[in-house]
């Protein structure tokens, strides 16, 4: 089986791994080795887009999964990484294909737009000026 990166075919999931406070960190780097976290985590197929450490919360991880692996993502994160963090999930998608497209039809719209009240201004001055082009 070919796994897909294009990202057409890919979601971003954004995942908040919340430590556990009760803990220090020795201990939950012993919980993360013990379940085998970093041999497991992400599994084939998922790339890592982000992963940073935000204090006072924990770490900030944002993944490229093709929607076929979700539930592998998911089955990793309850094996090993409940126990060491609270985890939340948010899953996303690329916004800037979508956001070019509707700047290109907005600015096309407005081109439009400009051009036509430009025709009505000339309109207007040219009846004003009794059917002579009105001089700027």
């Amino acid at each position: 089986m070919v796994l897909s990166t294009n990202p057409a075919e890919t979601i971003l999931l954004t995942i908040f791994l919340r430590h556990d406070q009760s803990k220090n960190l020795e201990s939950i780097q012993g919980h993360l080795a013990a379940t085998g976290w970093w041999e497991r985590f992400p599994p084939p197929g998922v790339d890592i887009v982000s992963w940073n450490v935000v204090m006072g919360i924990g770490q900030i991880v944002t993944l490229r999964v093709p929607p076929h692996l979700l539930n592998v993502v998911n089955v990793e994160i309850e094996r090993c990484a409940w126990g060491a963090f609270s985890t939340e999930f948010f899953p996303s998608y690329d916004f800037i294909p979508v956001r070019e497209r509707l700047a290109r039809e907005w600015r096309k719209s407005h081109v439009n737009k400009s051009h036509a009240n430009k025709s009505r201004v000339n309109k207007t001055r040219t009846k004003q000026a009794g059917g002579k082009q009105a001089s700027e």
